[in-house]
């Protein structure tokens, strides 16, 4: 689940919490770059566990309506296809899921205004309707009703972020709002996984794509920390008419974090690697010091290539 992309930036955050505070070590700000990942997985779970929270809720309502019709003695058939979903109750019982979010202590207690809110959000919408009025339903009926409601309902959702927000105080966890968009996505991934014969023993995604990520992460952040001195130099040396204490503390990280990649990972290839940091840039740092960041790691690459320091073949002339 956690790709290179997410371990670039879960780098350059940490290196950039480490740099403020003196007294941290190595080792510290490996645990803190390995609860960041773990805080990630988790965020992944209860997402997914979203479904089961978003069905109880439906389920509350529904029951709210069928005393209210009894009390008047209306005569109303309820319709319990959304309350019913075959996807969601495979969520519910999915072992895997279950044991994390009782081992971690998840829970979307402090989360419910987004519950209610994409509940409110979902009866209004048109697929929601025409999948309860359909004469027939299908697995795949109910599976691409739970994508629709990802990919429509909670990407780009305030209310949702908020209440991540809220819930990252409550749970001691980091970037959850952050990541909502991203993470949701491993979500559609992961639904497509199911089918109609899928027991609760199936598997979800793992936290990394590969055990190449595990190294790639933690020999990133030895290596930017540990060529520290040399890359602030290299960097100070490049400013050229810029004052150094002016450039903003993210961008240097950055620079930094890149430098860190393209001199120690030869099976990186070196456009990745700049393209990579500079949408880093773009997300995280100033509205232009995605400019100054290229043209920065330009010209300190430009001049490594021409003393021998840069064993990377260069697209820059």
């Amino acid at each position: 689940m956690i790709n290179r992309t997410m371990v670039r930036t879960r780098v350059v955050q940490t290196l950039f919490a480490y740099y403020k505070d003196t007294d941290k070590t190595l080792l510290t700000a490996r645990k803190e770059l390995n609860k960041s990942f773990a805080d990630t997985y988790d965020l992944y779970f209860t997402l997914l566990d979203f479904a089961n929270e978003l069905t109880a809720y439906a389920q509350r309502e529904l029951e709210g309506q069928i005393a209210r019709a009894r009390a008047t003695h209306s005569s109303w058939a309820p319709n319990r296809r959304f309350v019913q979903n075959k996807l969601a109750q495979q969520l519910f019982d999915n072992r895997a899921l279950r044991r994390r979010m009782q081992e971690q202590q998840l829970s979307w207690d402090s989360g419910m205004p987004a519950v209610a809110d994409i509940y409110r959000k979902l009866t209004e919408s048109d697929f929601y309707r025409q999948y309860m009025a359909a004469e027939t339903c299908s697995y795949a009926d109910d599976k691409r009703l739970w994508r629709q409601i990802y990919q429509h309902l909670m990407t780009e959702n305030d209310v949702l972020y908020d209440a991540l927000e809220e819930m990252e105080l409550v749970l001691d966890k980091t970037n959850w709002a952050v990541d909502a968009d991203v993470v949701i996505s491993y979500i559609i991934k992961t639904i497509k996984r199911f089918n109609e014969s899928s027991t609760p023993d199936t598997p979800l995604l793992e936290m990394f794509d590969s055990e190449d990520e595990v190294k790639f992460a933690s020999t990133l952040l030895e290596k930017a920390i540990k060529g520290h001195e040399q890359f602030e130099q290299l960097i100070n040396s490049h400013l050229k008419g810029w004052d150094a204490d002016r450039i903003a503390y993210m961008d240097r990280i950055i620079i930094e974090t890149a430098l860190a990649e393209i001199t120690e990972f030869e099976d990186i290839a070196l456009t990745v690697s700049l393209n990579e940091y500079i949408e880093l840039a773009k997300n995280y740092s100033g509205d232009k010091s995605y400019m100054f960041i290229n043209g920065i790691l330009t010209e300190i690459l430009r001049d490594m290539k021409n003393d021998g320091s840069l064993f990377k073949a260069l697209g820059v002339k």
